[in-house]
Formats: C-alpha cells, structure tokens, sequence
C-alpha cells in the first residue's frame, strides 16, 4: 500500500507540475491610474503569434526604463506598489502578463515564458528604440529566473545597463528537492528555470535582494546567486517575507535599489554616453 502511495504521489507530482508553478489571473483588478501614474496599454506580440498585454509608465526625465518581470501568481495588476516605487526611482516601467496570465493569449510554460520574455526586449529595444544599456531588468521570484535568462540570452549582442533579481530561486528541482525531500524531484522534474545557470552568463551589474525571512524562497538561493554572479554585483539584504519583503522593508528597500542605481547603472549609462575628449 505505502509503494502504491509513494508511486501515486510521484505521478500527480509529474503530470501536474504546471499547476504548482503557475497561478495565473485573468482578472484586473486595477491599473496604474490607481496610484496616480500615467500608462500606456500596449500588446506585444510573440514570435509564436501570442499577444502579450503589457503597461507602458513613462516618468519625466527618466533615468532608465526598467522592464518588470512579476511572479508565478496573479498579474500586472497585483504590482502597483511596486511601479510606483520605481516610477518614484526616476525609471520608466514596462511591466507585462506572461501568456496565459491576466489578458495576455496563451498559457503559460517555460519555453514560451522565454519566448515572451525575447518579445518584450525587442519591443523596447527595436519598436521604442530605447538603448539596451538604459533597461533595467528586473525579476522577482519566478520572474526573477525569466529576467535571468533574458539577461544571458541576449549577452553575446547586447548588455542591459543593470539585472536585479528579488527572492529569486536557483532552479526549480532546487526548490522541489527542499519541498518533497522523500521524492526523486530531480528526475522528476520537467521545469528547470535555471537562473543558476542563466546568471553564469549574464554580463552586466548585478543586484541580489533577499529577505532572511522568505517563507517561500529560502534566504541561501540568494546567497547562492550572489556567489555565482560576475562583478560587479552587490546583495541588499531586506526584512519580510517572500510576497512583502519590498513592502515590510520600506525606506531602506528604496535606498538600497537607489544606491545600486546610483553607483552601477547611472554611472555606467553617464560613462558610455560622454563623449571623448
């Protein structure tokens, strides 16, 4: 009887595995508009033919743009908090829905959520022209992976101005090995969302921010990361858990996304567009 258990657990955990990653919304709750910042809708479309909708936040003499990679719950509407404190960052936002998640086509995989992921980068940097050196990237928990993976994906032809990675994860069999310790989740396993490997070959300053209270996403897949990515990089250690650690850390959240601005990603854009003497 226990082997049947055993076995019966282990094949729900293979075939359902889409459902324990994703949880998306198709519901929005609310728009920019809300927290009193101007937006534009836009859809992005795929290689593969999906429609992504996205929110374009212009801020006044923007400092960069920052493309916003969210979470595996909910949608663009659940981030507003946040988008207001980048806007208040001095950065220009482009946030969108992953497929399958808020009004976006599709459903959600990993290879497609990559495929999104290239499409959003070609939109800034080919349909708004903005120069790769002044995007942001930014992913948290699982979005966080996703950024990852943009980020080495286009190394070898162009380099974001910065990559901050907030309650990020190394893979997802990391995580599943903590989560079931009695099953053989890595051979089970049919998601990787590697970002282990994916910051190996990321080229360009790196943030890790990471709360020793996450529930969610422990403390040491940050740590990890840090240890893997390439100078220069830095680690702002906040408070709270995993889906209100930027919330519960407050002023010193702001502070510490500002300074790394400050010293890696304004100084380098100041850098690379001053003129030779």
């Amino acid at each position: 009887m226990f082997v049947l258990s055993y076995v019966g657990i282990a094949l729900l955990l293979f075939f359902f595995q889409s459902r324990l990653i994703y949880y998306p919304d198709s519901v929005l709750v609310a728009t920019p508009s809300a927290v009193g910042l101007r937006f534009e809708q836009v859809t992005i479309a795929t290689q593969d033919g999906v429609k992504l909708d996205s929110w374009f936040l212009p801020a006044d003499a923007a400092r960069g743009v920052l493309l916003f990679f969210h979470g595996n719950a909910g949608n663009i509407s659940h981030r507003l908090e946040s988008l207001k404190i980048f806007h208040d960052l001095g950065l220009s936002v482009l946030i969108f829905d992953y497929r399958g998640y808020g009004s976006s086509e599709g459903k959600p995989s990993e290879q497609g959520t990559y495929r999104d992921a290239e499409a959003v980068w070609r939109y800034l940097t080919e349909e708004r022209g903005v120069p790769s050196d002044e995007i942001v990237i930014f992913g948290r928990s699982l979005g966080a992976s996703i950024a990852a993976y943009l980020a080495a994906y286009i190394a070898e032809r162009q380099m974001p101005g910065a990559l901050i990675l907030e309650s990020a994860f190394t893979s997802v069999p990391d995580v599943a090995a903590r989560v079931y310790p009695f099953l053989p989740v890595r051979w089970l396993a049919r998601f990787s969302y590697n970002t282990h490997s994916h910051l190996q070959n990321a080229d360009c300053p790196v943030l890790i921010v990471h709360s020793p209270a996450d529930d969610v996403i422990p403390y040491v897949f940050g740590e990890k990361l840090y240890a893997t990515a390439r100078e220069p990089k830095r680690f702002l250690k906040i408070r709270g858990g995993h889906n209100d650690g930027f919330f519960v850390s407050g002023q010193e959240y702001i502070d510490g996304l500002d300074t790394f601005l400050s010293a890696h990603f304004d100084a380098r854009a100041d850098s690379v567009h001053t003129p030779p003497e």
